[in-house]
């Protein structure tokens, strides 16, 4: 990853812990808390792919399962954001541009869900029945919620400050469009001219080798 990548990434992903666990958490909404992590993390794969989302998943989920007051196994919500952040990358927008806010909204929603049956399902892996005392579709319904409800607020400002810091991440292509377009206009409308072009640059390599070789025949005299 670029590091303005990685400077961008690890500042938001840490503000967004510290409000997580110091304000979100503390609101004792009914179920699911909030995940503005996640939300986070998936702004930033729709932005830099499927690679740099799970990276990115990877880190955010580690430092949460390492955050207090975690009561879970470190490395269990690592795995879930890593997975998260790989999926969303892969809805990322080919042209880098969101036609409109259905696509991310479903993401979003996508992601709550699928984030909670896979903790779940870790968790159930290693012997943590929580989920099923506190009920996983109560669960499920609010964690979709609220993350859908936050991500408004969250995602669409987060996902243009990341292609700020690229510069402009359709430059490139841009150019590679560019530079297409005119040299298939050069071969089509100028084949005369870069003709010539290459014409004169013959003769003046002829030319060049010429005079070198009356400067070697004077050397030897």
């Amino acid at each position: 990853m670029r590091f303005n990548r990685l400077l961008l990434s690890a500042t938001l992903v840490v503000v967004a812990l510290v409000i997580q666990v110091s304000v979100l958490a503390r609101l004792h909404l009914p179920g699911a808390v909030p995940d503005l992590v996640l939300l986070t993390v998936l702004a930033l794969a729709m932005v830099y792919g499927h690679v740099g989302g799970a990276l990115i998943g990877f880190a955010a989920g580690l430092l949460a399962d390492l955050a207090p007051p975690a009561d879970h196994a470190a490395g269990r919500y690592a795995l879930v954001l890593c997975v998260i952040g790989y999926l969303a990358g892969l809805a990322r927008p080919e042209n880098g541009q969101l036609k409109s806010a259905t696509g991310p909204m479903a993401v979003v929603v996508a992601a709550a869900i699928g984030s909670t049956l896979l903790y779940a399902g870790v968790g159930a892996l290693v012997g943590d029945t929580a989920a099923r005392h506190v009920g996983l579709g109560s669960l499920l319904f609010t964690a979709a919620l609220y993350d859908l409800l936050l991500a408004p607020f969250v995602v669409p400002g987060l996902m243009a400050l990341a292609r700020r810091s690229e510069g402009n991440p359709l430059g490139d292509s841009n150019s590679a469009k560019a530079s297409d377009v005119s040299s298939g206009w050069l071969a089509s409308g100028t084949g005369l001219r870069i003709g010539s072009q290459r014409g004169h640059r013959v003769k003046a390599a002829r030319a060049r080798v010429a005079r070198a070789g009356r400067i070697k025949g004077v050397k030897r005299l």
